[in-house]
């Protein structure tokens, strides 16, 4: 028996390749045509970075543009404040990488494809499982030939915070809320621009700032569902906040032509209590939608793959199943770190992103740059770094 994985997300792809490294018969459902899905999450943490290295992809990720960043900061009214530094962690990799998600995701299942247990299914939306006896047995979709059943020992729902498949297990998230959404664009970079990423927050405004080398790539929160206001007000009201907020942007912001240049990520915030059925797991954002604060997303669904293919590879390679008392354990172990996560995105979005949009935020304190302090800077470094539960390869590859 195999496993069938749908969802080619980061949780998706890396679980589907340590499977087929380890020697399991793997399928894997994506359905769209492609990965080039502007503004998705693609910050590679030092976390996701350790994964890399430990089955041999590093090297192979750092040929791929991209750009690190070793230091996080807020840029305010009255000057930037420093959050974190990430040099001194204790791994080889000290940094942020910045890389395009469908760069990533291209990385990651062309390293699964020279596995011939390996196969990648693009256009192929899974829609329903198979369940008999109580135990799901494998998985319904639909791709451009019509519907099909493929039928596994472990079924894996990685299609994301609006997981069919989730719906279909009868396993429903408990909503913690958010107050914001966000608009992703972009705008070309300049001679001159700075070289850094940054956080920029002003009474009523926050805005992420990204440097992608050729273009800024930027994310401004709004009040959560504010879109249609917005949209109402025309797109001035869009462009006049970026040249403020952002001065050396100012003349660009004209570039942004319509709302139809930009693309809407409505924030969600929950996870599942229970992320399994006999013959059934859910991971990553199936299981636990984040918030965009600390940039942990992919990391955290990266960690859950890991986590996963360490529990469930011996079992399927073994007799084709795995004991419910081991996905278990997957939830246990994965749970832990998530909750902490959660806890901390919630701080900040009722602290700081709530009150900053609702024009209640105070000027924010003149204090000394922490990072300059080893033992204050050791817990946010290795949080936003390493994660609360980094996890490690630890099924070998099939000989």
């Amino acid at each position: 028996m195999s496993c069938v994985i749908a969802g080619g997300g980061p949780a998706g792809a890396m679980l589907a390749l340590l499977l087929a490294r380890a020697g399991v018969e793997v399928t894997l459902l994506e359905k769209h045509a492609d990965f080039l899905r502007d503004f998705r999450g693609d910050t590679i943490h030092p976390s996701t970075l350790q994964v890399l290295g430990e089955i041999g992809l590093a090297e192979e990720f750092l040929r791929l543009p991209h750009r690190k960043t070793y230091e996080l900061s807020i840029v305010t009214d009255t000057g930037p404040i420093p959050l974190a530094n990430l040099r001194g962690l204790p791994c080889a990799y000290d940094y942020i990488a910045f890389v395009p998600q469908w760069d990533f995701l291209s990385l990651v299942t062309s390293a699964a494809a020279r596995y011939p247990s390996f196969r990648l299914l693009m256009s192929a939306e899974a829609h329903g499982l198979i369940v008999e006896g109580g135990e799901v047995r494998g998985v319904r979709y639909r791709d451009a030939a019509g519907e099909h059943e493929l039928r596994a020992g472990l079924t894996v729902a990685a299609d994301g915070r609006t997981s069919v498949l989730r719906r279909a297990a009868g396993l429903v998230p408990r909503e913690f809320g958010a107050p914001m959404d966000v608009l992703w664009f972009r705008l070309p970079r300049a001679p001159g621009d700075p070289d850094e990423t940054f956080l920029r927050l002003s009474r009523g405004h926050l805005m992420v700032v990204i440097d992608r080398e050729t273009y800024w790539q930027l994310a401004y929160v709004i009040p959560k569902g504010g879109y249609d206001d917005l949209v109402r007000q025309g797109i001035g009201a869009l462009r006049e906040p970026v040249a403020r907020l952002v001065p050396f942007l100012a003349g660009r912001e004209t570039l942004i032509e319509g709302y139809g240049d930009v693309s809407v990520l409505t924030v969600v915030l929950n996870r599942l209590r229970r992320w399994h059925r006999p013959g059934f797991t859910a991971i990553g954002d199936a299981a636990h939608a984040m918030s965009p604060v600390f940039g942990v997303g992919i990391n955290l669904a990266v960690q859950d793959a890991v986590a996963a293919a360490n529990l469930v590879a011996g079992p399927l390679r073994a007799d084709g199943r795995v004991p419910e008392a081991t996905l278990r354990r997957l939830q246990r172990r994965r749970m832990w770190p998530t909750r902490v996560t959660q806890a901390a995105q919630r701080v900040v979005q009722d602290l700081l992103i709530g009150p900053a949009l609702r024009n209640r935020l105070g000027s924010p304190p003149i204090r000394p740059d922490v990072t300059r302090i080893p033992l204050l800077n050791r817990v946010p470094r290795r949080f936003i770094g390493l994660g609360v539960r980094p996890e490690h390869v630890e099924v070998p590859a099939s000989p």
